[in-house]
Formats: C-alpha cells, structure tokens, sequence
C-alpha cells in the first residue's frame, strides 16, 4: 500500500466524523424548551443577533427588587425570519419590548421566542406557533 493510500484511508474516518458533528451542531431538538408554559418578559433589547442557524434577543429584564438578569431568547433563521416579514433592523438595541417566550426547562434565564410587542404597539410573531402547539414535538393523535 503506498504512502497515499495509507494517508487515505485515515482520513477517510475523520472526514466522516466531521461530518456527522457539523450534522449535529447544525440543528438542535427543541425538547430543552417548556412549550407547555410561556413566560412573558418586558425589558430591554441589549442586542439583536441577525444570525445563522437562529437569531438571538439578548434581553435586559428588571426583576421586582431591582436587580437586573440577562435573558437569552432563541428565533427562527434569519431567512425564514426575513420570510415572516422580519428586517435586521426590526429590533435594535435600547428598544424597550415585551417578548413572549416558551422557557428552558433547566430554569435558565433563556428560552424559544413566540412573539415580541414593540413599543409602539406592533407585534411580531412566530406564525409557525399560531395555533398555539409547541413545534417539533410528534402529535398525540
């Protein structure tokens, strides 16, 4: 066997490896989220991620005592986003917003945004969740 084909064939397991984990990493299950509740939280956008895989509210939100926690909400893409009528610059950082969220389960301070009311009154929305049921969850019927 040559030096190639040697060099080949160990390449060949790692090419698949690499494969399957950008698999992996390129989408997750939803199951980390508790779409049986929604949270709403009114704060503060400290940014908005207009990025790939999914897009990113980073949201500061006042607690009753004062103090402040930082919350992660997790949308859709930004090309299915841009499809639901979303800009990069629907949301900018300062806007003061109520986002509706189906929170981690862990007890984080994240979730899977479901809608978001502006201040001046618009609201944006998931129309995948306009039925109200979780998403990539099988149906029981």
């Amino acid at each position: 066997m040559s030096a190639y084909q040697k060099l080949l064939r160990a390449c060949i397991p790692a090419a698949g490896l690499l494969l399957v984990a950008s698999t992996a990493l390129a989408h997750h299950s939803f199951a980390m989220f508790d779409q049986s509740r929604t949270l709403p939280l009114s704060g503060t956008v400290m940014e908005f991620q207009w990025t790939n895989p999914h897009s990113f509210i980073e949201l500061d939100v006042a607690k009753p005592d004062g103090t402040r926690e930082l919350w992660h909400v997790e949308l859709n893409s930004p090309n299915n986003l841009k499809r639901q009528g979303w800009k990069s610059t629907s949301l900018k950082a300062g806007d003061k917003v109520l986002v509706v969220i189906n929170p981690l389960r862990d007890g984080q301070h994240g979730g899977l945004f479901l809608s978001v009311a502006l201040a001046d009154g618009s609201v944006l929305g998931d129309p995948t969740r306009r039925d109200g049921g979780p998403i990539n969850v099988p149906s029981t019927h």
